[in-house]
């Protein structure tokens, strides 16, 4: 086995998928000698969350999203009662439940090949089992029979942040040992991520699991609708968002159709230069404008006369790649992209101590992609070198190392771009 950047595969993620199997192991056998408590219940449960497994898909910033098998989850793990009975369901049939309803909902991705299924139904499983065992044994026991209306309801908003937190913990985790980026900014992203789609979850799932209790199975699809509906709503944003980048990537194909620049330059240097971003450690927000910055880090370069030869400007004058990159910002600045990609096409050429970070990562990564093109097989490590050998003026040496370890895990060769 081994990782998309060849390296073996770390233990983590093997041993959390090694404990959420055993986990639904146990509960299936579990239920399956004693049987289902309440079959109609659980049952309506287990196509509640296959059904939002069904419906799962990519979110604005990559991520997976099955809001509503989540929250029919959480929601079952946190239920005591229905229609004012008390049930007695249990930690193992609350796995056992979700993870057959999961999987039949995430076979047709499996199929597809969509996603990565392994880690989804990880983290819904743990996420899942974590909640249950923080809730279960508690109305098992007894002790929340004197927890009524606010506290209960404090209780069970308690348990979901929790929850949450420690799927932000696994998700990050599990994309660090996938990835290979610094864990600190994959955490920040999914803390970040709570705020949006997950804090909707969180409380779909504290209102199913109330609402069940008193009314009954026929509150579920009441209070999923306004899920649904707000995972339209996110569908359509992460629609615009590619379309938007879309846009900016066509807008970049500009100089290269005028014949400014080599075809594909622009989207090498997006694809390195987002490496390298997420090996300095910057988050979702600045990886984006990142990458919308290096796919139009050329277009100053249309307001040339005659054409830079190879569109290489790294051996232009310092005051010609200044006024590039100033009519490159001016220019995204009329297009109504972001003023942050326009303040890093600007100061792409200025002294690295001077510029943003962003405008670093762009100024180094295309240098080498430049110097890569002209040297031939041996232009990865002279390019480096070179950079390495400027680094007193023209290139941030923490930038020019980082930009060495993603070159040294792709084995010295420029990123492939479809």
């Amino acid at each position: 086995m081994s990782s998309p950047r060849g390296a073996p595969v770390p233990l983590l993620p093997v041993l959390l998928r090694c404990l959420a199997a055993l986990l639904v192991l146990a509960g299936l056998g579990h239920t399956l000698r004693y049987g289902l408590d309440e079959p109609g219940v659980a049952l309506v449960f287990g196509v509640l969350v296959g059904a939002g497994e069904l419906s799962r898909w990519r979110g604005a910033e990559g991520r997976e999203q099955a809001p509503l098998g989540a929250a029919g989850g959480l929601a079952y793990a946190l239920l005591g009662e229905c229609a004012g009975r008390s049930t007695a369901h249990g930690v193992p049939q609350v796995v056992a439940v979700v993870a057959v309803g999961a999987l039949l909902g995430c076979a047709p991705h499996a199929a597809r090949g969509r996603g990565d299924t392994a880690d989804h139904l990880t983290r819904r499983v743990l996420t899942v089992a974590f909640a249950a065992v923080c809730f279960q044994p508690l109305h098992d026991s007894g002790r929340l029979l004197g927890w009524s209306g606010h506290a209960r309801v404090l209780l069970l908003v308690g348990l979901l942040v929790m929850t949450a937190l420690c799927d932000a913990v696994l998700a990050a985790a599990l994309a660090r040992a996938r990835t290979r980026w610094p864990y600190g900014p994959l955490l920040r992203d999914e803390l970040r991520g709570l705020l949006g789609i997950g804090s909707a979850v969180c409380a779909t799932g504290v209102v199913m699991a109330v609402a069940v209790g008193v009314a009954g199975l026929w509150a579920l699809p009441v209070f999923s609708l306004p899920l649904l509906l707000t995972q339209l709503s996110f569908r359509r944003y992460a629609a615009v968002r590619t379309t938007y980048r879309q846009t900016i990537a066509s807008l970049a194909r500009a100089t290269e159709i005028a014949g400014y620049t080599p075809p594909g330059h622009a989207r090498r240097v997006a694809a390195l230069s987002r490496e390298v971003g997420r090996e300095l450690g910057l988050g979702e927000r600045e990886l984006t404008v990142l990458e919308y910055a290096a796919l139009m880090h050329d277009i100053g370069q249309l307001s040339l006369v005659d054409p830079v030869p190879g569109g290489a400007t790294v051996g232009l004058p310092t005051a010609e790649q200044r006024r590039i990159a100033l009519l490159g910002g001016a220019v995204v600045r009329q297009t109504g992209v972001d003023t942050e990609v326009a303040v890093v096409v600007e100061r792409q050429a200025d002294p690295y101590r001077e510029q943003p970070v962003g405008a670093r990562i762009v100024r180094a990564v295309n240098a080498y992609e430049e110097k890569t093109r002209e040297a031939g097989p041996s232009g990865p490590l002279r390019a480096l070198e070179e950079l390495r050998l400027a680094t007193a003026h023209d290139y941030q040496p923490e930038v020019v190392e980082s930009l060495a370890r993603v070159v040294a895990r792709d084995g010295l060769t420029l990123p492939v771009v479809g």
